[in-house]
Order: structure tokens, then sequence, then C-alpha cells
């Protein structure tokens, strides 16, 4: 097994059946380069002697559907027939007409399974899509492994849940050399395996792969999604996520320490939105940035969880990898063991006190509407939600005061959180991943500590202003709205 067992968690504890094919049913890391739950499935595929199918499915009934996540999808559904076309990997791509169509599509295909592999991933409707899969596979005796290949460090390798990064920084730093040995295949498409895969032909008639048009988004119109939230000009897919890798890579990453804060210079890597649909992964990120360096693990330095000098890298490398790493897998752990993570009462007993204190607070209110339309007094939230709106994203620093500023301006609490995650769901490609509610409930306390001197409204919650950000950034450009997309 060259996938590690940390990784893989088994639902349906049934031993591999005689069957056509092993089913991968590729739902969160849909990539087929640097993929622990696609090796899985070719592991299991040789060991049970038969061919490979992989099912990517895109559903209409998912929440926040729309035009604009709908077509980085389907971009990325595009890029992954082209990269199975002539391997041994039967590749099926579906796309829901309508919602619930594709009701019945995963057992069909499992029945004549020897074994299923999905993606075990904490985000969005996953952790309560997996069980009720689970429930109706183990009514057919199919054997169903779901495979964490999130990020360096496995979901179930962490003893506990973590409250602060200075505490889940320490953690990877002294466990390092056991995350950072792995890596998942570059090419498990040239596998060898058996080919000859058939699909039966009701489930073809009843559930028809999609075709060009609907991979190329040429038939959004016809399903019934919102169109409203238009598509942006950032191509989705494995392909496209390489390129806005390298391209920071080789451009940014030296400068980003301190280039990312700054909206005029925009350092940041643009590579969330391919991280949340799992169109990269982090093995190949950071395998790229250690090649580079020809790192080794005796390179590493103190567990003394700072933010620098650990690895043995660049300032703008650490700098990158401590984002990329314990930022980000902070996050997904805390999905990961903390169920309620998107519930308000799941915040910090400190951070609930002090907002209730300040409950009653005198303060400007703005309603959804005028949020929604960045139609507020502040010019630099304005800024930041009109990028939102209209790019399908938010600058890095902005994001942190955008959450205040709406905090400030809710009637509750509570509200403040519905209108954070409405907006940031509705609009940001990166929306609905475990990554963003971090950065929604970082503004309400999670992952900080208690601040002063206390203020009206925030209590001992951090305060951020417009006024002091202009001070602290470069944003003249941004302000104006000079600034363009640049993927």
């Amino acid at each position: 097994m060259t996938v590690p067992a940390e990784r893989i968690r088994v639902l349906v504890d049934e031993p591999p059946k005689s069957g056509r094919y092993v089913l991968y049913w590729m739902t969160a890391y849909r990539r087929t380069r640097h993929n622990d739950a696609l090796d899985r499935a070719v592991e299991l595929a040789k060991e049970c002697g038969v061919p490979l199918v992989v099912l990517e499915g895109l559903r209409a009934g998912y929440e926040w559907a729309s035009d604009r996540h709908h077509k980085f999808v389907l971009d990325g559904m595009r890029a992954n027939r082209d990269s199975f076309e002539g391997g041994p990997i039967h590749y099926y791509p579906y796309v829901e007409p309508e919602p619930g169509a594709g009701s019945g599509l995963l057992v069909a295909l499992a029945k004549d399974a020897s074994a299923v592999v999905g993606d075990d991933w904490p985000g969005f409707f996953h952790p309560h899509m997996l069980p009720a899969a689970a429930k109706q596979l183990r009514a057919e005796g199919v054997r169903f492994e779901v495979v964490d290949a999130c990020g360096l460090v496995p979901f179930r390798s962490a003893p506990k849940t973590f409250g602060r990064a200075v505490d889940f920084r320490r953690y990877i730093q002294k466990n390092a050399e056991s995350f950072v040995l792995h890596r998942p295949m570059a090419q498990p498409t040239r596998a060898k395996l058996e080919g000859g895969a058939e699909i039966p032909k009701a489930v073809e008639k009843k559930w028809p792969r999609a075709d060009d048009a609907m991979l190329a988004g040429d038939r959004l119109g016809e399903l019934p999604i919102d169109h409203e939230v238009g598509v942006v000009p950032i191509p989705g897919g494995q392909d496209a996520a390489r390129k806005r890798w390298r391209a920071f890579f080789e451009d940014d990453l030296e400068a980003y320490a301190d280039g990312r804060n700054h909206p005029d210079d925009d350092r940041a890597s643009r590579l969330s939105p391919y991280l949340h649909f799992g169109h990269i992964g982090v093995h190949e990120i950071f395998g790229d940035i250690v090649d580079a360096a020809n790192w080794s693990p005796d390179r590493l330095g103190p567990a003394n969880a700072s933010k620098t000098g650990f690895w043995g890298l660049s300032e703008g490398a650490e700098s990158f990898i401590d984002e990329l790493i314990t930022w980000r897998e902070l996050t997904h752990h805390t999905a990961y063991r903390v169920k309620s993570y998107r519930e308000f009462a799941s915040l910090p007993g400190w951070a609930l006190e002090t907002m209730d204190e300040h409950r009653d607070d005198a303060r400007d209110v703005y309603d959804l509407e005028a949020l929604e339309s960045y139609a507020t007094d502040d010019e630099v939230w304005n800024a930041a939600q009109r990028e939102l709106v209209r790019d399908g994203r938010m600058h890095n620093y902005l994001r942190m005061l955008w959450g205040k500023k709406i905090y400030a301006w809710s009637p509750t609490p509570e509200r403040a959180l519905e209108i954070m995650v409405h907006l940031n769901n509705k609009y940001a490609l990166d929306g609905r991943d475990p990554n963003s509610y971090g950065g929604i409930f970082w503004v309400l306390g999670r992952y900080d500590r208690p601040w002063g001197p206390e203020r009206p409204v925030f209590g001992k919650l951090r305060y951020m202003t417009s006024d002091s950000t202009v001070k602290k950034l470069r944003m003249k450009k941004y302000l104006s709205g000079e600034l363009g997309f640049d993927w």
C-alpha cells in the first residue's frame, strides 16, 4: 500500500467483491495528479485485477449553485476528461439537469463494482453525503473507503482539536518529517491497469454522461441554478491551477512575505479556488518548492512554533508555507473534528461572552441589500465587496477588514455571521470551504485571543478600521478600480 493507512477511512468494511471494476467517486479532490484518493483506487483495481472507473458528478441543487461555481467545476471536469482520455482509466462525467436527478447513480454503478473509493473531506455537504452513501453501499455489500487527500497533515494524525495557529504550527514542526516524506503519484493515469471497463447500458441511458457542450459551459442556461451570479474569466481545472501556481512560484513567491498584504502589489497566490475544488493539491505545491531548493529534511530547524526559520527555505517560501499548511490545514482539521464548526455557538467562550455583553451597544446598521451592492459610506469596504461580486475573489488582507465591518454594521452578532457566510459563499469561488469559514469565524474570535482596550460593539474582539488599513497598505490603484484580472 503506497497510500498511508492514516489517510484511509473504511466506511463499509466488506471484502472487495468479484466485480467488473473498482469505482472512484471523485467529489472533492477533482484532479488526476498528486491525489491519494485516486492512488488508492488504482491500488485496489490492481489488487482486484479489474479496470478502474472514475465517476465525477456535479449536482444542481447544492446551496448557492450558480453559473459562476458551475462553470469553474465544469472547466475542471473537461480537464479531467482530457487527462484520462487514451489511458486505462474510464472517466464518467455526469451533470444533473435538475436537483435529485443524479440520485441512484452511485449505487447503480456500485452494483457492478469490486469496491468503491471516495473523497474524505469535511467541507460543505460532504459530512452529510458520505454517511448517506455508506448506508446505501452497505445495503449492497460493497466495500467503501474514503481517502484524505486534502493536505500535508492527515486529518486523523492530529491528537486533538487545536484552538490556536501557534499550537498547530508547533505540532506540525514536531512531526514534520513524517508528513513531508510522503508524496502521491504524479501521473496515476499512466498506471498499468486492466482496460475495457463496461458501464451498463441502463445506467448510460438513465444518467447520460455530460457532452462536450455541457463541459464547455455552453448549456448553463438550461440548468436550474442562479444565473445572476455570472461566470468570471478565471479558468477552472487542474491545468489552469498548475499554470497559476507556476506563475506565482516563478514571479511572486520570493516577494510574498511583504507583498501579499498590499492590494496594489497583489502578490497573493490566488490558488484558493483551485485548492477548494481540489484542482491542485498541497503535496504538489510543497514538492515543487522543496525540489527547487534541493531541500531535504535535515534542514528542518527547531520546533519552536516560529513562523519562519523552521523549513530552512527563503523568507517568501516560509511565509507562504505557513499560510498554505499551518493556517489552511488548521481550519480543515477544525472542520474534521468539530462538526458544529459552522455554528455561532462553536466560537470560544470568551468571544461569545464579550459579544453578548455588547449586544445592546448602539451601532450603525446596513441591510443585506446595501451590503451586497457595496453601497456603504466606506470606500475601502465597498472596493473589497465590489471585487467579491465582480471577480469572485477578495484580497486576502481585506477579507479580515470586510468581516470586521460587517460585524459592526449588523444588528446582532448572529446576523453578522449569516451575512458574511451568505455573501462569501454566494460570490467567492473559494466560498463554502473550511478555510473560508475559518476566516469568517476568526473575525468573531476563533483562533484569536481577547484584545484591549475593550471597545463599544467589539468588546474584546480584535478591532480593525478602514483608516488604519489605508495608512498601512498600498492600495490607491485598488480603490480606484484600476486593477483588473491577472490570472
